[in-house]
């Protein structure tokens, strides 16, 4: 197998202030990465101002990120990539880069390497459903989307392909994801793992109720993009050539979130090296936009001021603008619009900022009755996918279940904390501390339950000149809260995870911290949620100005040569996490972009 390594030119500052390109890319996550590689098929210059470092460009600088987090005593999703306070990232927010409003935290995190967030991404790639590009229209909550699932589905195809997401066309099609026929994902599905199958034996067939409605309860598996057995019965589109896998196969390694070893799963550096025309593409990293330069008559973009640092820890930099015919900022929500509104662009429909939308995670964990072979990855295969439709959605949002393989890490009470109660609370040591180790980690079920938060104006992200980093550039400010509609899926998760515990004889051992700032009560019981990391909304694509921040190609209303490409152009996030449509958006606006510049 290849590794991903890129032949993409590195640039300086010196050489881009000289050059005038077709376009320029701020962010190298997938959806910059996405628009590169198509727009420099078509013939076109493109330039890659990415915030972070880039040593990952290299595979000796992807191995220092594996060996430095398993030289971390903290596994956090940032642990391989070392502290930039040039470009800081929201690591549980353990160093303030976000600043809090409340009433609740958005508590999530992203890595501003080269690669985005899929340097730290779990690599769960569904598609969403067709009811949820209508979720106002049908339920009467959140946003509609200006185009359908028809329109993105092609797009989807492509996404899957660059992406190689492996799974099963038949079994998602069950469960309410259309296809076109004879279509097979690019690699076959990962394998359930051995817990998996224990709660299938255990549930499946089983039925509950919802707001009045029978549900039934079914294990299935996870489109996910990660290498595995390669499809055998995929044919790639017209004028494509076979799937290539890069990286080897996944062996299971159970750092998933945030890296891979064997580079099996997909990160935005492996569509940079296999662009068809490297030469094309330069990145210049280190290299912080400050703002987005407009003409105040035409209100075209006319460049993209950056700042350039050659040391991560000091905070000397050198100003830059870089400029080209077309501009696509391809951040992930928080930063597009952290950038937009530290450059005094909040757009004529006040929106941009707003909207902000994330999956709230209920978690709920228990303690099998035998060895079910927790801490065997990938950290997950398999989930319950039946309440992510259904006519219930008017009474609450929709809802995904995972199962974790990896115990009760995400809870917080993972294998260390195991450890440390064993020794200093159970003075166990010798063959009893082995032999409870293997008693409560082998058992250990977490559920994991990914809700559906529709779009609220007021959930927003916003600056403030009081709050800055070490460049001076704004951080953003969060005010962000969770909905008594979505309040209702998390306290009927709850509700739901103790009927499957009681299916599965599994000792419930769920118990949420009032000290968390996470923690709400609803109808007299406390809950806490977890971050997703799937920020969207910030610059909702629409059918006019007034209600929008981007047209359905994902270009501004006000600026006619500016695209916001990413998941903060979608207006509903449905119960599907949100790479692979946010990668199709990015194939559905690169279409545009290339008309726009030849024309």
């Amino acid at each position: 197998m290849s590794t991903a390594q890129t032949d993409i030119v590195t640039t300086t500052p010196d050489a881009v202030s000289e050059t005038i390109y077709d376009v320029v890319i701020v962010g190298s996550g997938v959806a910059g990465a996405i628009v590169a590689k198509q727009l420099s098929a078509g013939g076109k210059s493109v330039l890659i101002v990415e915030a972070g470092t880039s040593e990952a460009l290299t595979f000796e600088g992807f191995q220092g990120y594996v060996d430095a987090f398993y030289g971390a005593v903290d596994k956090t999703p940032n642990a391989p990539y070392p502290l930039n306070p040039n470009a800081p990232s929201p690591t549980d927010n353990a160093h303030g880069y976000f600043v809090e409003k409340g009433p609740l935290p958005l508590s999530g995190s992203y890595t501003r390497v080269a690669g985005g967030s899929t340097m730290h991404w779990e690599g769960k790639a569904p598609r969403m459903l067709p009811e949820d590009f209508q979720l106002r229209t049908r339920y009467g909550s959140g946003l509609d989307w200006p185009i359908d699932y028809d329109d993105l589905e092609p797009h989807y195809r492509m996404a899957e392909y660059e992406l190689g997401v492996a799974g099963d066309t038949e079994e998602q099609r069950r469960l309410g994801v259309p296809f076109p026929d004879g279509y097979v994902f690019p690699i076959q599905k990962i394998p359930p793992s051995y817990l998996d199958e224990q709660v299938r034996g255990a549930i499946d067939g089983a039925t509950v109720q919802l707001h009045g409605q029978s549900v039934g309860l079914h294990v299935s598996s996870f489109p996910q993009a990660r290498n595995g057995e390669p499809n055998p019965d995929f044919v790639p589109e017209a004028g494509g050539v076979a799937f290539e896998e890069y990286g080897a196969q996944c062996g299971g390694n159970g750092s998933c979130v945030p890296i891979c070893p064997y580079q099996a799963k997909y990160d935005a550096l492996r569509t940079l090296a296999t662009v068809s025309a490297p030469d094309r593409i330069h990145l210049l990293s280190q290299a912080v936009a400050s703002k987005v330069e407009i003409d105040s008559e035409t209100g075209r973009v006319t460049a993209i001021q950056y700042k350039s640092y050659p040391d991560r820890d000091a905070g000397d930099y050198v100003l830059g603008s870089a400029r080209g015919r077309l501009y696509v900022l391809a951040c992930n929500a928080v930063e597009n619009a952290r950038l937009m509104l530290a450059s005094g662009l909040s757009g004529s429909s006040d929106l941009i900022g707003r909207h902000l939308m994330d999956h709230p995670y209920l978690l709920a964990w228990a303690l099998m009755p035998g060895n079910v072979g927790a801490m065997r990855g990938p950290l997950g295969t398999s989930g319950i996918a039946s309440f992510r439709h259904g006519a219930f959605r008017r009474k609450q949002s929709a809802f995904a279940v995972d199962i974790h393989n990896d115990g009760w890490g995400w809870a917080g009470i993972g294998v260390t904390e195991v450890l440390r109660d064993a020794v200093d609370n159970g003075r166990k040591y010798g063959i009893d501390l082995r032999n409870e180790l293997i008693s409560r980690i082998s058992r250990q079920l977490l559920l994991a339950f990914m809700c559906e938060l529709p779009a609220d104006p007021a959930n927003r992200v916003s600056v403030d000149p009081r709050h800055t980093d070490q460049l001076g550039n704004p951080r953003p400010v969060i005010h962000f809260d969770i909905s008594d509609y979505c309040k209702q899926t998390i306290s009927d998760a709850r509700t739901l995870s103790r009927e499957i515990f009681g299916m599965l004889q599994a000792e419930d051992h769920t118990a949420y911290d009032e000290s968390d700032p996470s923690f709400f009560t609803y109808k007299g019981e406390g809950y806490w949620v977890q971050g997703g990391n799937h920020f969207a909304g910030t610059h909702v694509m629409g059918s006019g100005r007034s209600t929008s921040v981007v047209d359905p190609q994902l270009r501004s209303w006000d600026h006619p040569n500016l695209y916001l490409v990413g998941g903060g152009s979608m207006p509903s996030i449905g119960s599907a996490n949100i790479t692979l449509t946010l990668a199709a958006l990015s194939f559905r606006a690169s279409e545009q972009m290339l008309k726009d510049l030849d024309a």
